[in-house]
This record gives C-alpha cells, structure tokens and sequence, in this order.
C-alpha cells in the first residue's frame, strides 16, 4: 500500500514537474526587457525583421531578425551617422547636444524584393527613407528630403502609388514621387480630423494625442495603429480601418492594459496575429510586449479571453538578451570580424581617429581630443543598452597613460547619471563616484588609488520599477568593494531613453591622454 502509495505521489509530481516545464517553455512578456521602442516589424517568409528608435545614437535606425519572434539579434544599422558634417548637435561641438532628438520612430517594409526603412528627425528636419536588397549585408542607399513628417507610416499600394500618413491627433496622407525622393506636389490632405475621438472626448483637454501611426493592409482594408494617452487614463491603442487610404475611416479602441500600446501588426507562416507593442517601464525603458490577435467581424481584436496583456505566449521561449541584443566584450577581434560588435552605440557622433581596438591587442583606447567640462558632452562614450530585470555591467581599465585631469571610467548614462572612474590630479590617481539622481552631480566618495589597473563594475535592479544602481571596484577583479551612494534611476524626457552602460574618456585640462579598456561583460539575470 505504502509502495502504491508513494508511486502515486511520484507520477504525480513528475506529472506537475513536466506541466511546470512546459509552462516555463513559453515565451514571456515582455519579450525583450531593455529598451527598444518605437518597434515596427515586417515578415518575409519565415523570417521577421524589426526597426527601432535610437535618436542620437551612432549608428542609427538599428535592424534585428528573429524568427520566433521572441528571440532577436542585432544585424545592422540604416546608417552610421546622422547629417555629421555641419550639425554641431550631432557631434556635440560647441556645447550642443541633441539628447532626445535624433532619429525617431521607423516603418519597415518589404516590396517587391526591396526593403525599405524610412524614419525623420527634428535634428534635421528631414525624412529619410534607406533601402536595400539583402537587409542582413546590406549596404543601405540613403533619401532624404524635406518636411519633417512626425511619426510616419511608409504604405505600398497595389496600384503602386506609395504613401506616408503622419502627424499627431489631426493625421494627414501625402503621396511620395515615383523615385520616393520627396512629397507629390498638391497630395497632402487631412484623412482624420481627430484620430484621438475612441480615447478622448471633443474639447477635452490634456493628455497625449493620437500619433505613432502604423498602416497595414489585410484582406483588401487598411488598418491604422495609433497610440493616445486619455487625461487621467492611461496609454491606449486606437484602431481605425478604411476601405481606401485616403478614408473614411472608422475608429475604436484596441487594447487599454498596463499601458501596453504603440505599435503594429504581424502574423505567422502558419497564419497567427500578434499586435507588437511597447511599455513604458521606468528607467530601463520602452520594453516589447507581444499580444496575440484575433480576428472578429473585419476587426483585430487585441488581448486575451478578458482583453488583457498575456504574461505568457503560445511561442517558444527567449534564450535571453545575450548575445543578440546585449553582449560581453574582450576587444580582441580576429581577422575579418567587426572593429566594433553591433551591440555597440556611440553617444552621439563619434570621432574616430580617436578611438581604437587595434592600438594596442585585446584592449579599447579611447584618447582624448579636446577639453570638456562633463560627462553629457564628451564625445566617445560607447555604449550599451542596461536590461531587466536586473543586470550588470563591468571593465577594466589601464589609467597608465591618462594625463593631468584625465576622467575615465564606467557610467549609466542618462541625464541623473552615475559615474565610478579615475580621475587624474597632478601625479595622484582617485576612484571617483559621481551620484547625479537629481540631475545636479555630486561626488558621493572619493578612494586614493595606488595601481594603474583598477575593475570597476555597476549593477542596476529594475524589478517592478525598483530603478536602483549601485556602483563596485575590485583592485584585484575578484574581491569587490561598494563605492559612493545608491544611484536612483529616472527616465526623463530630455534624453528619452532608458539607461545605458557606457565607458568613457575626457580631459579637463590637456588632451591626447588616453585610457585602456581590458574587457566589457555584461550579465543578466
């Protein structure tokens, strides 16, 4: 009896262990916990391809591929940088910066054995429409042309014309030239007076109109995404659909759950709809959501049984953020590989005869050029994305050769950075925290250092917008000792976007210093 028993309570529990495991085989929302907004996303065969925003940093317009669409790698970039030459805002020249601004929102698109990635920039004022035939090598050809057409979606009609709709709350439609090299005289019009009617009353004052806009055509209709943000409410996908693209069309609300909106449509080879979006979540970012769709009445419906955000997905499970979109590096590079890795990105334009990965084997020189007054606008900062929930980032730096008021070191970079690096003074070398939670630096400690390698390592925890980073040195890379005070993450607006793990080099007194990077390695957990 005791052995019946015990047989029973064994099937039983390998039973729920093999449930369990099934369960934990499921993709989970979200699906990339790092920030990657402003996704759009096209499939071609069994393969999917995504365009993101990531405004003033270099390269721009960053392409991934998946093809589950919950695993995804970093292919490429639309360009390396944006309008260098005569921009000071893109380099950083003359106290200028454009944090925030940049490259925003990109369509992608399939046609006719071309892909097309179009996106604008206030920076310039212009839209831009790159193109190429093998969208994983490339290369990409550029367009550029004036106005500015915010938060555009690139349409391919089946007569051939091709569109653009844009704008914010009031949404206009222009028809491009053939060689899409600008606006068809006389074809800007208004095809929704108020895009934002589903979420917000007439007259009602506050909160985000409808913009983001995505156009999509299944079964001879066009369907339109927009994102609004109700006074009081929370952030909203709005649905339209027409018959033509020029309208009328007809608007409702798709999906009101834990601020999950802005983005598009995709389906599967074995015909599945998913609505791709993003959350606003804190300091790490704009993270991916996928929400299955179903199909009721000529309308996509988003959400599951209740309308709700799913946690889990009937797709496979992620294998992780690394190395696809986040990744370790040594700095020693092989013949015919990359100089720098796609996960990669310059703050800014960078200045590239002064940096180097072949100066000196197995290490990243970053030299110094000019005398800068702080962190925000010293050119060179390379960069990564932090991710969730919680993660780490550390180096090792050579200071052998840093001059007098040489600062170098590792930050996470947003406007209330935080900084540990070294700092020069005179023939005295210091391990310096900078605390700037509330947008005003403060050193927080100060170490008298006596070596010239010296580990430095940041962790962030973003677990239910906990946003808190903390900052370590090791003199030996094995015993690591806490430095400075608790940096207290926010996502503001003037540089709209999540945190990242940089590492640095700038003077403050003379230049041609330089500091070399052993390694970078990122964990996530």
């Amino acid at each position: 009896m005791k052995k019946n028993i015990l047989f029973c309570w064994l099937a039983s529990f390998s039973l729920m262990a093999g449930l369990h495991a099934q369960q934990n085989q499921k993709a989970q929302n979200p699906i990339i916990f790092a920030d990657v907004p402003d996704i759009s996303i096209t499939r071609v065969g069994k393969n999917y391809y995504m365009s993101s925003t990531t405004m003033h940093m270099s390269p721009g317009v960053p392409i991934m591929k998946s093809t589950d669409l919950v695993n995804w790698k970093l292919i490429g970039y639309c360009y390396d940088t944006l309008n260098k030459a005569g921009v000071d805002a893109m380099n950083l020249d003359n106290s200028k910066s454009t944090y925030g601004r940049g490259s925003w929102a990109s369509s992608i698109r399939y046609h006719k054995g071309t892909y097309y990635v179009s996106t604008f920039a206030q920076t310039t004022g212009k839209t831009y429409i790159y193109t190429t035939k093998d969208i994983e090598k490339g290369p990409w050809k550029a367009i550029e042309f004036k106005p500015m057409m915010h938060d555009h979606s690139l349409v391919f009609d089946d007569d051939g014309k091709v569109y653009m709709l844009y704008g914010g709350g009031k949404l206009r439609l222009v028809e491009l030239k053939d060689d899409l090299t600008g606006v068809k005289e006389g074809t800007d019009r208004i095809v929704i007076e108020n895009a934002t009617l589903p979420t917000t009353p007439e007259g009602t004052r506050g909160g985000l109109p409808a913009e983001g806009s995505q156009v999509f055509k299944v079964n001879g209709k066009f369907y339109l995404f927009n994102i609004s943000w109700p006074p009081g409410g929370q952030r909203s996908v709005i649905i339209h659909r027409a018959n033509t693209i020029t309208g009328p069309w007809e608007g409702r609300i798709g999906l009101q759950d834990k601020g999950v909106a802005q983005g598009g449509l995709i389906d599967t080879p074995d015909g599945r709809w998913f609505a791709y979006l993003f959350r606003d979540y804190g300091a790490v970012g704009r993270i991916p959501y996928l929400v299955p769709v179903k199909w009721v009445d000529g309308w996509p419906v988003i959400g599951d049984e209740n309308g709700k955000v799913p946690m889990t997905l009937d797709l496979p499970e992620s294998k992780g953020l690394i190395p696809g979109i986040v990744a370790s590096d040594e700095f020693t590079r092989k013949k015919g590989e990359q100089v720098l890795p796609l996960v990669w990105q310059w703050n800014h334009n960078p200045v590239n005869e002064l940096w180097s990965v072949t100066a000196r084997k197995g290490y990243l020189r970053l030299t110094t050029g000019r005398i800068d007054t702080s962190l925000l606008l010293a050119r060179n900062t390379l960069t990564q994305r932090t991710v969730g929930p919680t993660s780490l980032g550390a180096t090792s730096i050579d200071v052998s050769h840093m001059k007098d008021g040489d600062f170098a070191g590792i930050t996470l970079l947003q406007r209330n950075y935080g900084v540990l690096g070294v700092k020069i003074e005179g023939d005295k070398r210091s391990l310096i925290m900078i605390n700037a939670s509330d947008n005003k630096p403060v050193v927080a400690a100060t170490v008298p250092l006596n070596q010239h390698v010296v580990h430095l390592k940041a962790t962030c925890d973003f677990t239910d917008k906990k946003d808190v980073a903390d900052f370590f040195y090791s003199l030996d890379g094995k015993t690591w000792v806490p430095i400075g005070t608790q940096l207290k993450m926010a996502y503001t607006i003037p540089h709209f976007m999540g945190y990242r793990y940089g590492l640095f080099n700038y003077a403050t007194k003379v230049t041609g210093g330089y500091a070399d990077f052993d390694y970078f390695r990122i964990e996530n957990k």
